[in-house]
């Protein structure tokens, strides 16, 4: 996820719109709410939670320049794909 100033999130979730939800909504305090972080920029998604929690610290691991370089891979011009997603 991402806010409009380009702050980058990384977290997993077992229930993607829910979480785009609350992050929309403000009801979850800290980094996100702090950083108006409530942009969906990329998505995977895994069958495994094991996977999708080994797939999160290494893009956490990642310098920004590689994080944006792979949300590019999906959304080029960085659309709120939450928003997108409605339509």
């Amino acid at each position: 996820m991402g806010s409009v100033g380009g702050v980058l999130y990384t977290g997993v979730t077992n229930n993607l719109p829910r979480r785009v939800a609350e992050h929309k909504s403000g009801e979850i305090p800290g980094f996100t709410g702090r950083y108006r972080v409530h942009r969906l920029l990329y998505c995977e998604e895994f069958v495994s939670i094991r996977d999708a929690i080994e797939q999160e610290k290494r893009i956490k691991s990642w310098t920004r320049a590689k994080r944006l370089a792979l949300i590019r891979t999906m959304n080029p011009k960085f659309r709120d794909l939450s928003e997108e997603s409605r339509d």
